[in-house]
């Protein structure tokens, strides 16, 4: 192994164990491991192709965010499944000839000189594997898949924008990635950008810290396509909004597409100003709906041939009628099943598909709760809600109270005051001024801010 992916690896890990819960980090990150590290790409090793899909799909993003910090330009996760016995030989795709390990430090001289030719260039957060072929199309989502297809093959000419909504966990980003790379196929020179609203939310913030707006307007008004996930995430922000609507307006007026998505329809999105809420209905609303049984039992049939995993069909029935909440279910309920098969080392049954299916019968995702995100940054600070909810001051009770009414405001929308109740009455100015500590640390630490998305990412939202 290159002494350069090692070293990257190992401290991708020290900052990944501080943010992802810990028996997700030793199951599904820490087992992974490196084996080479390219210009633009850290090639990783996982024990099957489950392992090598679910880390990429769960952590990729978050992964490729930490590598990118950490080595000061954009690097790309490669994963696939090897042989887990070291001393046997591995060979994984590459993309392109592998190059020497550049060093861990941004370096501010020209990149090395490489006889190997310049590889495409990637779109950061994009998932390459999130194409049509691999998505599924039932009732719930034949309108949606349409749509998206057509504007993959005729951008800004067939529905602009696109605005897609449904609830968490319904394939809405894996359209939107497959119309990103489908566009990619067809026109290589396409400047397309990908990104969650929280993140425009975010360098957007910084750019102003920094005096740097008019470089920040410069780049996502430049794009081709530009597809902005969870709008919904817009609300109450409002000098965000503004620079959001011009730049609606620019790509718009500029005959560039642009695809949205959001939890519910534009009608319904609150605290968003009607003349934004007005534009995402200019193109095509489509919904994804919740899949039927025929619909999911196709999804189960399709995720085990890809994983080339034997399920009996009693087996795919009963995963398809006892999960009915959304496709992330499905996959997990595989997982698991798969999971406890080789772990118990017992065949694939119905018996013990009811039995990994016991918890998480009928379970949807986890919704946010002031009881559940209060106890959640409790455990993730190694504390409890009792002391949470104490006068004491201490940094290590003062730092996760703080972070617990930032969550509480933003995920739940609660005012300061009713915040301030849930923490022992504390009276408003405290609330404001927790909540602001926190953003201003979201602002410059970015470790802090990756820990702090670990832990809203756990809602799905």
């Amino acid at each position: 192994m290159a002494s350069g992916a090692a070293e990257l690896w190992e401290r991708i890990l020290d900052e990944a164990e501080t943010t992802v819960p810990r028996q997700s980090f030793a199951t599904w990150i820490q087992s992974a491991r490196a084996l080479s590290l390219e210009s633009d790409s850290l090639q990783l090793a996982a024990t099957s192709r489950f392992h090598a899909e679910w880390l990429e799909d769960k952590y990729g993003a978050l992964l490729e965010g930490i590598a990118t910090r950490i080595i000061g330009r954009a690097i790309r996760l490669r994963i696939a499944a090897t042989d887990p016995d070291p001393a046997r030989p591995t060979t994984l795709p590459a993309p392109h000839p592998v190059v020497e390990s550049p060093p861990l430090t941004p370096a501010a001289s020209s990149p090395p000189v490489s006889a190997a030719p310049s590889p495409p260039p990637t779109v950061p957060g994009l998932n390459e594997r999130y194409t049509f072929d691999r998505f599924v199309v039932g009732e719930n989502t034949r309108l949606a898949q349409a749509a998206c297809s057509a504007v993959a093959d005729r951008p800004a000419r067939s529905y602009n924008p696109l605005f897609l909504y449904g609830s968490t966990g319904m394939g809405k980003t894996h359209l939107m990635h497959a119309i990103a790379n489908r566009t990619l196929e067809l026109t290589p020179a396409t400047r397309v950008c990908y990104l969650p609203t929280e993140q425009f939310v975010n360098e957007m913030v910084a750019a102003i810290s920094t005096h740097a707006t008019d470089a920040f307007r410069a780049r996502y008004r430049s794009y081709d396509l530009l597809l902005v996930d969870d709008v919904q995430f817009l609300k109450r922000k409002e000098h965000t909004q503004e620079e959001f609507f011009h730049t609606f307006n620019v790509l718009y007026n500029g005959h560039r597409q642009i695809v949205l998505s959001s939890d519910r329809h534009p009608k319904e999105l609150e605290g968003l100003e009607d003349r934004l809420v007005s534009r995402f209905e200019w193109g095509l609303v489509a919904p994804i709906n919740p899949a039927d049984y025929e619909t999911r039992l196709a999804i189960v049939g399709r995720k085990a041939e890809e994983e080339s995993i034997s399920l009996p069909p009693e087996v795919l029935d009963l995963i398809a009628r006892r999960c009915t909440s959304s496709i992330r279910q499905l996959e997990g309920a595989i997982l698991k099943l798969v999971a406890i098969s080789s772990v118990t080392d017992r065949p694939v049954s119905p018996a013990l598909a009811r039995t990994a299916l016991a918890t998480t019968d009928a379970q949807p995702d986890p919704t946010p709760s002031p009881d559940l995100i209060c106890e959640l940054v409790a455990d993730s600070w190694g504390t409890t809600v009792a002391r949470l909810e104490s006068p004491r001051r201490s940094r290590g009770i003062v730092e996760p109270r703080q972070v617990a009414m930032y969550l509480l405001r933003e995920l739940l929308d609660l005012s300061y005051a009713e915040v301030g109740r849930l923490f022992g009455g504390r009276d408003h100015s405290t609330v404001i001024h927790s909540i602001r500590k926190v953003r201003g640390r979201l602002r410059s630490e970015p470790a802090f801010r990756t820990r702090i998305l670990g832990l809203r990412n756990q809602f799905d939202l």
